[in-house]
């Protein structure tokens, strides 16, 4: 058995995104992606494939923490993997069909992560108002009303994080928000976590039956994400969480349209 090539310069990419993710809790997709992109030179469709099994794996201790605690709504999360399960699916077959590793294909995935990025910037500007405006108009839709907006965002995040891994994260939890604010916050966040794990293990597992993901680079990155996020978890409630979501977005909108423009 080969054992896969540790490059340390990853490892160290991957504390910090690890450490951002613990203060903030955006989704790894949004910061990992775009460095192995613009920074490594990465192609994107091994940069999305390679993230997105790396996400599982992060992901997948964050459910359990969530789960333990209570502190998930699996009516939710069984809404929209209803939806995202067939997206990533369809996507999968899409992205084989027209090839992954085409020439055209990797700015195509570029453009679409760059869009995904932009959203995600706005949801984290706008979350509050968000959250206020679903607060003052919380009862007007029925359980079937939501069932069906909640399966329709999941096809949404299934078709975004497939192409891109980005979308899991802070633009699911802003849609929940907006569909159930009745429940508490840590309810929400647990259950798009707990939602987030089989969506990035289909499309992960998908990007490697395509040949997008490297092996390598995805124990380098655990290697440091795994420890970045354990400590920047016990930090953020001494973080200026405010300050902080402002400086992200601010960032994925730099990287966004450097990605789209590029």
């Amino acid at each position: 058995m080969v054992l896969p090539h540790i490059d340390w310069l990853y490892s160290v990419s991957g504390l910090c995104v690890g450490l951002l993710v613990g203060l903030t809790g955006v989704g790894g997709g949004s910061l990992m992606t775009p460095l192995l992109v613009l920074l490594f030179g990465v192609h994107p469709a091994t940069a999305v494939g390679t993230d997105l099994l790396y996400a599982a794996v992060t992901k997948t201790a964050g459910t359990l923490a969530h789960g333990a605690q209570g502190s998930v709504d699996w009516r939710i999360t069984g809404r929209l993997a209803a939806g995202s399960l067939p997206a990533t699916i369809a996507t999968l077959i899409a992205l084989h069909h027209y090839g992954v590793h085409q020439p055209g294909s990797g700015g195509v995935i570029q453009a679409v992560l760059g869009v995904a990025l932009l959203i995600t910037a706005v949801s984290l500007i706008f979350r509050p108002q968000l959250a206020a405006f679903a607060a003052r108009h919380a009862g007007e839709l029925s359980d079937r009303q939501a069932r069906v907006l909640t399966v329709l965002v999941g096809v949404v995040l299934g078709v975004l994080v497939s192409m891109t891994s980005v979308g899991a994260g802070a633009i699911g939890v802003t849609a929940l928000l907006l569909l159930y604010p009745s429940l508490p916050t840590s309810r929400i966040v647990g259950s798009d976590i707990a939602h987030a794990v089989p969506l990035t293990l289909v499309a992960g597992i998908g990007h490697w039956i395509l040949g997008s993901v490297d092996t390598g680079m995805l124990v380098s990155l655990l290697i440091g994400s795994l420890p970045g996020i354990l400590i920047g978890s016990y930090l953020s409630s001494r973080a200026p969480e405010a300050l902080l979501r402002k400086i992200l977005a601010a960032t994925l909108v730099l990287v966004g349209g450097r990605l789209v423009f590029a």
